[in-house]
């Protein structure tokens, strides 16, 4: 698919409903269905359309794409496997999406064959430093996968042989009298899991089940901008499925830890600063710290209030080709403890501010006495 985003897939605006994203899925998903549409390239447009729909349909990852973008949501389900029989098992595909199709088109059963290996949830914490800038993390995951004896078919000869129970089909049928005549039943078949083969001879690795447990080193791409509690998915990194079928999902679940100088709002870093009453009253120029460590001159206007907010653009969270700002709000702080020079500075400046008031009304009784009769018999009220 390219970097063709999923909302060109459906061939539907960001602004898109739920009502119109499942329409646009149903028509392309008739049109490319594999089995109608023999055109060069129908499966993997097929293919193509379900991932889209997969995301776009689900309200929580349709918001995780739309916040992280395209190129970095689908690149953060690209991780690095470390090791591995020649990685078996570990390509992504959207195969498991025909279920989509066939719970809008008749088929809403469940399906008989092999089954799609279980999802797979593990959390990790990062710094904020990392949420804003991305980060790769290393770890381990704990899994199942195809056994390497076996190649995944359980048998020691690497062949499969019929069921003799169920006779190919996976299934046990029954037919049980009931009031409203006879009734057929079908279940999977117990011998051979529904997959209507079983082993030729059994492996003694895996005990013909066609895995076993081991521990994986797995790079997680977390692309710049998440947010805390959003899970990355990695296709195929989870329990290895049935032999063949494809493995679950590995779901990576990432924890933002708390930083002591900067808090984080939507796309903004928040930050405080202290700055002395002085500065406060005739301003000054300081110099922020950045996230990234770098220096930043703020200026700081004459009489400014404490608490107000100030804004260094271009230094806050990073997501999507955008900045958000760095917000430094001030703290006036007042001294505890002074020298006795600026003691006395601030006893000249109390006794000027209390004199302040005396001053203002003298000038306002001089303004009164010079004014005309008439303008004081009307600010007295006798004229109307």
């Amino acid at each position: 698919m390219g970097s063709e985003s999923y909302y060109d897939v459906l061939g539907v605006p960001r602004n898109a409903t739920e009502t119109d994203i499942k329409k646009a899925y149903r028509n392309l998903a008739k049109k490319y269905h594999p089995d109608v549409c023999k055109e060069p390239g129908a499966e993997e447009k097929f293919k193509s359309i379900n991932e889209a729909y997969a995301v776009l349909s689900d309200e929580s990852r349709r918001r995780q794409y739309d916040q992280l973008g395209h190129e970095n949501f689908t690149n953060a389900s690209k991780g690095s496997y470390g090791g591995g029989p020649g990685g078996a098992g570990f390509n992504a595909d959207f195969s498991g999406f025909g279920d989509i199709f066939d719970s809008f088109f008749g088929g809403g059963g469940r399906r008989s064959g092999p089954s799609q290996g279980s999802d797979l949830l593990m959390r990790i914490q990062i710094t904020l430093g990392d949420a804003v800038f991305g980060v790769q993390r290393e770890i381990e995951v704990l899994h199942t996968e195809q056994c390497p004896d076996c190649d995944g078919t359980g048998s020691s000869t690497k062949k499969m042989a019929t069921c003799p129970k169920c006779g190919g089909t996976g299934q046990i049928k029954q037919i049980r009298d009931s009031i409203f005549g006879q009734m057929m039943t079908a279940s999977p078949c117990q011998n051979c899991g529904g997959r209507g083969k079983v082993p030729e001879s059994v492996c003694r690795n895996c005990t013909g089940t066609g895995r076993t447990r081991v521990r994986r080193k797995v790079t997680v791409h977390v692309p710049p901008g998440i947010e805390s509690r959003m899970r990355l998915r990695m296709e195929g990194y989870g329990e290895a499925g049935d032999y063949g079928a494809p493995n679950g999902d590995l779901y990576i679940e990432v924890l933002i830890m708390p930083n002591q100088r900067f808090d984080r709002e939507d796309d903004n870093l928040v930050t405080q600063y202290e700055i002395t009453p002085a500065q406060a009253a005739l301003g000054c120029e300081v110099e922020i710290e950045t996230l990234d460590k770098k220096k930043v001159a703020l200026k700081v206007p004459a009489g400014i209030s404490y608490g107000t907010r100030l804004r260094i653009p271009g230094e806050g969270i990073r997501r999507r080709g955008n900045f958000g700002s760095l917000m430094v709000r001030i703290i006036i702080a007042t001294p505890k403890k002074l020298s006795s020079a600026e003691r006395e500075l601030y006893e000249k400046l109390l006794a000027t501010e209390e004199n302040a008031p005396r001053e203002k009304e003298q000038k306002r009784s001089a303004s009164d006495s010079d004014a005309p009769k008439d303008e004081k018999k009307k600010k007295r009220g006798i004229f109307k």
